[in-house]
């Protein structure tokens, strides 16, 4: 049987397209301001290192709502955005071994699309492992009369 996501789930995804989605068009359209000035995997490079530093202060506190900062969550984001990185790279190299001079539509919808197929999957590390809530195991009273007990 299929379990269906809870709404928290739903709604932290909502926010994370939405939030994602933004930098993702904004990276877009500077993907095409660059493209000329400089070889696109370089481009993409630095792209990827601008929208990351924003995505990750927004998804910590919008998407999940995480009381969670600083570098450590900068970098674990970081290696998420790496595996996206060569996700998207590997797609527009594809698209370029395939055609030799794709049109700026066809490489937008290339990367937009390994773009959304990477974000999903960041989506779900983000959310089970960088921004997840401490887990505390409570102290229950049987385990406190066994350690007391032990303890005598």
């Amino acid at each position: 049987m299929i379990q269906l996501p809870s709404r928290p789930a739903v709604a932290a995804f909502a926010r994370f397209v939405v939030c994602g989605g933004g930098v993702g068009l904004a990276s877009s359209g500077a993907l095409v301001l660059l493209d000329g000035a400089m070889p696109m995997m370089v481009a993409n490079a630095l792209i990827t290192v601008v929208s990351t530093l924003l995505a990750t202060e927004l998804h910590g506190r919008v998407s999940f709502r995480s009381e969670r900062g600083g570098w450590r969550v900068h970098l674990q984001s970081a290696l998420t955005v790496a595996v996206c990185y060569a996700f998207t790279t590997a797609a527009l190299l594809a698209l370029h071994a395939a055609q030799s001079d794709p049109s700026v539509v066809t490489e937008q919808a290339v990367y937009l699309s390994a773009s959304a197929l990477a974000g999903v999957g960041r989506f779900a590390v983000l959310r089970a492992i960088v921004f997840a809530a401490p887990h505390r195991t409570p102290r229950t009273p049987a385990l406190a009369k066994t350690s007391v007990a032990i303890a005598a």
